[in-house]
């Protein structure tokens, strides 16, 4: 656990703001004070469990203790704005969980909010400080493939293949924010434009493959996009494609080619393969899991490995470093609600594009 630093935190939501966001607030050197849920019962167990002075369900509460000065929101899409505003409001530095909303208008209202309280806003695009992600990012931006000109960002999990697997219920719901393309493409967005520029345009089709009768959420996107330097990309993921997991991270460009290899990242400029180097002030760190006790649904196990805990403490780390006005790094750059904004603005032309079946514009 990271030294106390003197600033406290309210962590709101009892799913995965205790199964993360807790535990890399401690890493990161925060003392956290106060656990909003919407379960009572629940709210105060895992409260206890983590020994959080403060268990309630009810927001405003939490935000009057007097030892809380930064505020995390890990709660479904649709419920974001009405934890953010109150809290810039009362002049909380926020961290908030992606997709960040339900489209580019509420996500520019607690933006615009958060910049007239003059707070720190963060956004929770954790893997811009994972090992390999950085590294990659770094090494495209250093010029080791030219000027990109195409790319490919692919996963496939079969999680959703199984008609058992369980899930909360906003998650089946597009109108909640609910899906594969907030949950998963809004980092692969936020990836492309810190790596590869902005998105300009975007063709796409979302689908929902999963038996699941009633979920009105996508499971699968395909989007076509491009982007202001001129580099085209593809990015195509599922969450509902049984068979053998498939990943694949690879940028050509005028000069060479690179790609992710896990954590590792590969170059080549015509004169074979290599590695590059591993990050010196990113090293890779073990996965820590949480409590097995804490892991009951599907939705929980996508987060059982730990993976993303020390990217977290990272992001956390660079919020304390805001928060306090200390000397703080640019690189990685740590997404704010106006990256959140951009974000979010491709994935409301995805949509569109997807029910159009044509070309969108990304909103600028």
């Amino acid at each position: 656990m990271g030294e106390d630093n003197g600033l406290g935190a309210a962590v709101v939501g009892t799913g995965f703001g205790v199964l993360t966001h807790l535990r890399a607030l401690r890493g990161a050197g925060f003392h956290v004070d106060a656990l909003v849920g919407r379960d009572p019962e629940k709210t105060a167990a895992r409260a206890a469990m983590f020994d959080i002075p403060f268990a309630t369900t009810d927001l405003a509460a939490a935000l009057e203790r007097p030892g809380v000065q930064v505020v995390t929101v890990a709660t479904p899409p649709h419920t974001h704005a009405s934890v953010v505003l109150p809290a810039v409001a009362a002049g909380k530095h926020v961290m908030c969980e992606k997709p960040f909303a339900r489209d580019r208008a509420e996500a520019q209202a607690m933006c615009d909010a958060a910049e007239v309280a003059g707070v720190v806003h963060l956004l929770g695009t954790e893997f811009r400080f994972a090992t390999g992600q950085a590294l990659l990012t770094r090494t495209i931006k250093a010029g080791a493939v030219g000027e990109p000109r195409s790319a490919l960002f692919a996963l496939h999990i079969p999680t959703l293949s199984d008609p058992k697997a369980e899930l909360p219920a906003w998650w089946e719901r597009a109108e909640d924010g609910g899906g594969w393309l907030g949950a998963y493409g809004a980092h692969v967005v936020d990836q492309v434009r810190i790596t590869l520029g902005e998105i300009t345009d975007v063709a796409a089709t979302l689908e929902t493959l999963a038996p699941r009768p009633g979920m009105t959420a996508d499971d699968t996107y395909t989007v076509q996009a491009r982007t202001e330097g001129g580099c085209n990309v593809l990015l195509h993921s599922s969450c509902a494609m049984g068979g053998p997991f498939v990943a694949a991270t690879k940028v050509v460009g005028t000069a060479g080619t690179a790609w992710a290899q896990g954590d590792e990242v590969w170059v080549d400029d015509g004169t074979g393969a290599r590695q590059v180097a591993p990050p010196e002030d990113l090293p890779l760190v073990p996965p820590d899991p949480p409590p097995a006790e804490l892991l009951r649904t599907t939705y929980d196990m996508w987060h059982s490995m730990g993976t993303d805990l020390e990217p977290y403490t990272r992001l956390f780390t660079r919020l304390r470093e805001l928060a306090l006005n200390e000397p703080s790094p640019d690189d990685p750059p740590a997404a704010t609600f106006a990256d959140a904004v951009a974000n979010q603005a491709v994935l409301d032309a995805v949509r569109a594009a997807a029910a159009s079946g044509s070309w969108v514009k990304v909103a600028r």
